[in-house]
Parts: C-alpha cells; sequence; structure tokens
C-alpha cells in the first residue's frame, strides 16, 4: 500500500513538473515578445542624447525593466522544468 502512495506522488510531481514547465516557457516567449516590442518603442520615442527624456520614454523603459524581472525567473523555471523532467 505504501508503495503504491509513494509511486502515485511520484507520477503527480512528473505531470506538476511539465504542466509548470509549460507555463514558465509560455509567459517567458510572450515577455520576450513584450520586452522586443517596449525596445522599439524606445528606440522609437526617444528624443536623444541632449534632451531629458519624456514621460512616455521613462514609463517605456519602466516596463522593459519590468520584462526582464519576468523574463528571467520565467526561462530559470523553464530550464529547471527540462532538467527535472529528464532526471526523473
Amino acid at each position: 500500500m505504501l508503495f503504491k502512495k509513494w509511486h502515485l506522488n511520484i507520477r503527480l510531481v512528473i505531470c506538476y513538473n511539465k504542466v509548470m514547465q509549460k507555463i514558465a516557457t509560455r509567459i517567458f516567449i510572450y515577455a520576450s515578445i513584450v520586452f522586443g516590442i517596449l525596445g522599439i518603442l524606445i528606440v522609437l520615442t526617444s528624443s536623444g542624447s541632449d534632451k531629458p527624456d519624456s514621460a512616455l520614454s521613462e514609463t517605456l523603459m519602466k516596463l522593459l525593466a519590468v520584462t526582464v524581472f519576468i523574463i528571467l525567473p520565467s526561462f530559470a523555471l523553464s530550464i529547471a522544468g527540462k532538467y527535472l523532467n529528464n532526471k526523473s
């Protein structure tokens, strides 16, 4: 009986890891796309080196930083999920 519970728990962990890996990978892809779009918008709306940035440019730069903080952990979770799937 103990073996059946243990075996069931392993299956749930493997299934959970696969689902979490898919979610993390999707988040990584979407955040990367948003990062690229924001980068292009920053370049297009920048005012130049001798003028201060507009409120729009500052907001876009803050959003760009936010996407970096979303990309990094989601990439790490995606890679960790692949690693854990290969180990099991």
